[in-house]
Order: C-alpha cells, then structure tokens, then sequence
C-alpha cells in the first residue's frame, strides 16, 4: 500500500510539536501530527497546567490553613481540605485545554495519527496504534518532537506506591504524609510547596549548595529561607546514595555535610531532571547526529545533520521548557519554508518558578557576567516596599537587575516574591529592544502594582532609588 504524503510528519504532539504543526498549517504546509498518548503532550496533562492548578489551591489552603488570622478570617481551623478534589480539577484543567489543542487541529487541518512514530526511511514514518495494525505515511520533512522522561539512578525506579517521579504524583489523589523529595529544582519545589500547604511533613534534599541550582545562587538560597519559614525542611549539599523501601515507607540514605545521614518518609519524590526521548525513533538507523546526552543535535534553524530531518523542544536537550519549545516549533516551520528567521538565545529565554514565593529570571547571573568579561552593575529592589506586595500580604523577596555598566546593557534579571512570573515580559521585551535602565525608569508604571518593582529597581540602576 502506498504512504499517505504530506508535507511534514511531526512526532509529538507536546507544546513544541502541536504549535509547530498549527505553524506549518498556516504556511500552507499539509501536516501530519503524530502521538502516542496524549494531545498537548506532557505539559497541558501531567506536567505545567495540572501542576499550576494544584498551586493555586494550595495558595487558598496555605491561607486557611496559615494565615486566615491575619486576613480576619474567623474559624478557618474548622475548614476541611480535600486534597483529592483539588487533584480532580486539576484533571478538568487539564481535559479542558488538551481538547483545545484538538479543536486547534481540526481548525488548521492538521491530520493527527495517534499511536507510536518510528523513522523507517528518512521520509518514512511507522506509525503504531494502540489497536490495529502498524501503517506508514511519508513526508518531504520530519521532526522530532518527542520531549524528554525524568532522569533516574540505579534504585531510583519509580514503582507508583513508595516511589514516585511527577507523573505518578500529579495523578495521585492521596496526599502523602511525610514526602522526601529528591531534587531542589523547580518540580521539586513546587511540589514541596503544594504538599505542605496541605498539611504534609515535606522534606527536600538537594546535593547542591543551594535550591534552584541553575539559577542565581541568591534565589536559591531566599527560596530555601521562605521554604524552611513555611515548615519545610530543605537538606542542601546532601548526596542521595539510596533507598530503602518497606511495608510502611521509605528510608532515605544521604551524605551530607556531616557524614552520613538519612530520613523517613512514606514516599519519594525523584525529580533531579530529564533525559531526551529519543530511544526507538530510528534515528540513529538514518543517520541522525545525538549529543553525548542522547539529545538529539541541530543547528539554528532547529535542522539535524540529515536533511529533511529537523527536531524542536526538550528532545533537542536546549532548554527543557514548554515556552522555548513552542518557540522553536515556530522557527523550525519558518526555517523549513524559507522564511527568514532569527536564532534563538537560550541564555537569555524566560524561565519561571511557581512555588511560594514564585521565583522568575532570564539572562545572565552577576557571575556569568563577570566570567563573560563584562564590567557590572548589580540593583535590588526589596517587594516589602511596594505597596501592592504589601496589601496582597505577600511581601517576601525582591528583585536583581544585572546591567553592563560599559553601555547600560540589561544582561539578566532576577526576581523572587508574589507573581513575579508574570513580570517577566517586560523585562524580556526590553532586553530584545535594547532599553537601558534609564528608558524602563521612564516607563511610567500603574500605582499600586507589583510591576512597580521593575521602575524601582530601574532607578536604583541609575543610582537613584526612590523607596528605598
């Protein structure tokens, strides 16, 4: 039987490989997307939107739990909290959003294949159903898109009861009693937050000096002061050599500082990173160029070694976040249909953090700078003085703006405190147009917002702080 051709085959339909297929649609492009569990991939399921709806209800439950007092919020120790509702909601987000992406698909005419995709020639593809028999379609171009699992060490195995990785614990609606939870990065800390606002025992081990390793050492360390205020312990420079599972629980065994040391719980959280899904793809049988950590290689325009074969998202080992993967299905479409396209800088793409506070940056560290040889300039703006942080009762953190002192260059900004997420646009949008401090000072900010900050910590750049 004869494939069925299209312009391009996508294998993934995760934030990277659907917004590359809605792309190459409206480039007039005849798509083929295909996945083999779920539209909207890992994000809009079980990773970004279902975790961002559970801390927004851990937000609420902290409040009662915590802090009804302080809003003059009477008997809120009587109020019960239902962990597996908000779990279930969750789930309806989740739902919601992965039917959008289906609407989207019929919208630009995208044919979806669901089932499993393997290369068989260059411009071949096998796909593989859950049910029925294997078929094959065939394309001028494929790209990879098939994102990243979590990355695990021998004894590490997740087995759904005693050992979770995000996924287990994302779907489950029992809260844990007394987590570990392996690993200070953002999932890490994330779902620290949402399990103590519950009421869970939460405990995190980091191995590094500080939580967030690849941030800014001081938004790690303030992380981990709010973190341990709100109850929850943070073990840093605490090696994980094993663990011990039993009937009742989990013991889990450390080097530390000290020696040796270890802690119990009733379950594991192993959330230390991701590792490219690139395994059974038939790359390497037509060709396809791997980096040492299995990523899959491309240059700027998101194309492999082998022509016709281009890939995008957390498959790439690049950035592993949905927004820069949505980014690069984008460039790689315009790339393949001969558009002129810009690269991408991954050093200076947005990366946000939702725990409580929420922690957000882009661009260089104050170090990372200096080691790049530029001449620095460092401001701070405390949120304890705006008066919006102030009102919300949520006045934790601050803000760090990196700054060439040569030019007024912005190299990077830092922020941890309440929504600080949401501030980032601003100051990414000044990096790309080339804005000094002295022109974001001159923006004149809504009064009172928390956007009022970025003014604030502008001026400071300028040596001319106004609140502080």
């Amino acid at each position: 039987m004869t494939a069925e051709m299209y312009d391009v085959i996508i294998l993934g339909a995760g934030p990277a490989g659907y917004v590359a297929a809605i792309r190459g649609a409206q480039l007039g492009m005849k798509v083929a997307l295909v996945e083999k569990e779920w539209l909207g991939g890992v994000c809009l399921n079980v990773g970004c939107i279902p975790s961002k709806a559970l801390l927004r209800n851990a937000e609420i439950a902290y409040i009662l739990r915590k802090r009804a007092k302080d809003f003059g919020i009477q008997g809120a120790d009587q109020v019960s909290l239902d962990y597996a509702k908000a779990v279930k909601r969750s789930r309806q987000v989740a739902g919601r959003l992965t039917k959008g992406v289906a609407f989207l698909m019929r919208k630009n005419n995208v044919d979806v294949h669901m089932g499993t995709g393997r290369l068989v020639e260059r411009t071949v593809v096998e796909v593989t159903p859950k049910e029925g028999e294997p078929y094959r379609i065939q394309a001028q171009h494929v790209v990879i898109a098939t994102g990243a699992r979590p990355f695990l060490l021998p004894g590490m195995e997740p087995d759904g009861e005693r050992v979770l990785t995000y996924r287990e614990a994302i779907l489950q609606e029992r809260l844990p009693e007394k987590p570990v939870i392996i690993g200070g990065g953002p999932i890490g800390v994330e779902f620290a937050t949402v399990w103590n606002a519950y009421g869970a025992e939460v405990t995190v081990v980091e191995m590094m000096p500080h939580l967030l390793p690849l941030e800014d050492p001081d938004l790690g360390k303030e992380l981990g002061k709010a973190l341990k205020k709100r109850g929850i312990q943070v073990l840093t420079k605490h090696k994980v050599v094993g663990i011990d599972r039993g009937k009742d629980g989990v013991r889990v065994r450390m080097e530390g500082p000290k020696g040796e040391a270890e802690v119990e719980g009733d379950q594991v959280l192993v959330a230390i990173g991701f590792r490219p899904n690139t395994q059974g793809l038939g790359l390497e049988e037509v060709g396809v160029a791997l980096t040492e950590k299995g990523a899959v290689q491309v240059d700027d325009r998101m194309a492999t070694n082998v022509p016709g074969i281009w890939a995008i998202g957390d498959v790439t080992g690049k950035l592993m976040l949905a927004h820069v993967g949505s980014a690069q299905g984008i460039l790689c479409m315009e790339a393949m249909a001969g558009h002129e396209t810009v690269p991408l800088d991954y050093a200076f793409m947005p990366r946000a953090v939702y725990s409580q506070p929420q922690v957000a940056a882009f661009g260089l560290t104050e170090a990372q700078a200096q080691e790049r040889g530029y001449r620095v300039r460092v401001a701070r703006f405390p949120f304890q003085a705006n008066g919006k942080a102030l009102a919300l009762g949520e006045h934790e953190g601050w803000i760090k703006l990196v700054v060439n002192e040569d030019d007024g260059e912005i190299l990077g900004a830092h922020l941890i405190g309440p929504e600080v997420t949401e501030l980032l646009p601003e100051l990414t949008l000044a990096r790309m147009m080339e804005m000094t401090p002295e022109e974001l000072a001159h923006n004149v900010h809504a009064h009172p917002t928390l956007s009022e900050v970025i003014a604030e910590v502008a001026h400071a750049a300028l040596g001319a702080a106004i609140h502080i």
